[in-house]
């Protein structure tokens, strides 16, 4: 016979950050102890009152905030943002955004914007490789040109 096998757990701070919460925000057992995956898939599947409220109105993890206000966690960080933000105040965050708050999304903007031409140009070229290459199956004894 076989041992039983432990159940697999995981550290209070690699749960939060699955759950998507800010740990220092969650109840003290939750922050001491291990959570094993059962746990963390019962927390997922129903969660406590505890979990939706945090999820809800915060605070959160600097990634969730940087995804709010529509910048990068770098972004938060020229800006000199290192606390974690509840609800209201993201909102009023970007109702009267500061100086850096404009500067960041612009950015994020631009980065964004970046991104999406190169994913553009890159299924453009792949588009004229696979022309190249049909052409070059259909047609043996044709020199096809060469995709750029």
């Amino acid at each position: 016979m076989t041992p039983a096998k432990s159940p697999q757990t995981m550290k209070p701070a690699t749960a939060a950050k699955k759950l998507g919460i800010y740990l220092p925000a969650a109840p003290a057992e939750f922050q001491e102890g291990d959570v094993t995956r059962a746990e963390l898939n019962t927390l997922l599947e129903t969660p406590p009152e505890w979990l939706v409220e945090l999820r809800l109105n915060g605070p959160f993890p600097r990634q969730e905030v940087a995804r709010k206000l529509g910048v990068s966690i770098s972004g938060l960080t020229r800006g000199g943002v290192d606390d974690a933000f509840t609800t209201p105040e993201i909102k009023a965050l970007l109702e009267a955004p500061p100086e850096w708050l404009v500067v960041e999304r612009a950015r994020q903007a631009g980065v964004m914007e970046e991104n999406a031409r190169i994913k553009t140009e890159r299924a453009e070229k792949a588009a004229q490789k696979e022309r190249a290459e049909r052409h070059a199956r259909t047609n043996p004894n044709s020199i096809a040109p060469k995709p750029r």
